[in-house]
């Protein structure tokens, strides 16, 4: 528990017990009445409304002990509350933070215009008592606010503070999904501080984990235990959040990409992952994405025509003559007429580089190099 929330819990439990204690005598009065009301007879009630009789003192209410245990019952809501309170006060301080400038326009404006169209009736409704006066008041302020809210989100596109907008702000998570923590690279990502911010794992990515670790499949069931132990590295190693943030996630029926994509954009948060279908899906949304095979990709050393490389032919290739040899990274280098060379280390003329979405393909020539030789 840190140490903002000790400290509104603390300041609600005084404050709670302070004000049930000095309320004590009133309430207790007051349930000393009521509770004589219920014991009276019908005919003695109907005395009692045509000629209301003054309040019978009653001696408990101002008894040490009543106070003090009204005043600990406080403590108590007191505590409950201020725990509630901070919770919430949390959630909405990340929204407000996440919320783009124009919606908090848009959402003081709305509240203000509720506060001014509610002001008529606040005299009508004071007069209605203590109690219900009071909760009209707020419900009739909160209703017209929300509505003016409305009004204002339906006119987004003609309002001037909305244009132009732009996306919500950044909160700078990175949301793990399940291919990259089964991949294993996004350790050594994470170890060499390439990836910054909090990382956060779902549970149900830790639940989908768990599901392929107790597959009947043994190719399944040992992917599904390495990630597992990547994620035990990364917990032991980082701080890692996993599941608090799950509420905006949506509904539990729908696959985990999709959960994925909506909780990233609730929290503003970036997905980092290596599957190429929530690539897309995410991207069409306008949720940023982190690929690891794109980095991997990048890091590549870039080769161009007319470089050498020095390749070792290991198997033929698809068409007549070619042979197949790959890098140090494994990219793969098919070389015109290296069949003959199988199981040599040549020199390879590079004559064209093409870029795939799984890679790079390098074609090269050593023909002039056997002919020399």
């Amino acid at each position: 528990m840190n140490r903002s929330r000790v400290a509104v819990i603390v300041l609600f439990a005084i404050a709670g017990a302070v004000g049930a204690a000095l309320a004590a005598p009133y309430l207790l009065q007051q349930l000393f009445e009521y509770l004589k009301r219920l014991n009276m007879t019908p005919a003695e009630f109907e005395a009692f409304m045509r000629n209301p009789r003054p309040e019978t003192p009653y001696a408990g209410a101002t008894n040490p002990a009543s106070i003090f245990a009204i005043g600990l019952l406080g403590l108590l809501l007191g505590a409950f509350i201020g725990s509630v309170f901070h919770g919430v006060g949390i959630r909405i301080g990340e929204r407000w933070d996440q919320m783009r400038v124009g919606d908090k326009v848009t959402l003081f404006l709305g509240i203000f215009a509720g506060i001014v169209m509610s002001m008529p009736f606040l005299i009508l409704f004071l007069n209605l008592g203590r109690v219900v006066g009071p909760l009209l008041t707020v419900g009739f302020i909160l209703g017209l606010s929300s509505i003016a809210i409305y009004a204002l989100k339906s006119m987004e596109e003609f309002l001037p503070w909305q244009r132009n907008a732009g996306p919500a702000r950044k909160s700078g998570k990175k949301i793990l999904d399940t291919n990259i923590i089964i991949d294993g690279r996004i350790y050594d990502v994470v170890r060499c501080g390439f990836l910054e911010g909090q990382i956060y794992v779902p549970n149900f990515v830790l639940e989908e984990l768990q599901h392929i670790a107790d597959s009947a499949d043994a190719m399944r069931r040992q992917r599904g235990r390495r990630g597992l132990e990547v994620l035990r590295h990364l917990q032991n190693d980082y701080q890692i959040d996993i599941g608090s943030q799950d509420r905006y996630a949506g509904d539990a029926a729908e696959d985990v990409d999709a959960r994925l994509v909506k909780l990233a954009k609730a929290l503003g948060a970036d997905i980092v992952t290596n599957d190429f279908n929530l690539n897309r899906v995410a991207r069409l949304q306008n949720v940023n994405v982190l690929n690891v095979n794109d980095l991997a990709l990048a890091m590549k050393p870039n080769v161009l025509p007319s470089e050498s490389l020095m390749v070792q032919i290991l198997r033929e290739g698809n068409q007549p003559g070619q042979g197949v040899g790959y890098l140090d990274d494994g990219t793969m280098v098919v070389v015109e007429q290296g069949r003959r060379a199988m199981g040599e280390t040549v020199e390879v003329t590079v004559t064209q580089v093409i870029q795939t979405e799984r890679g790079k393909m390098i074609f090269g020539d050593i023909r002039q190099q056997r002919a020399e030789a």
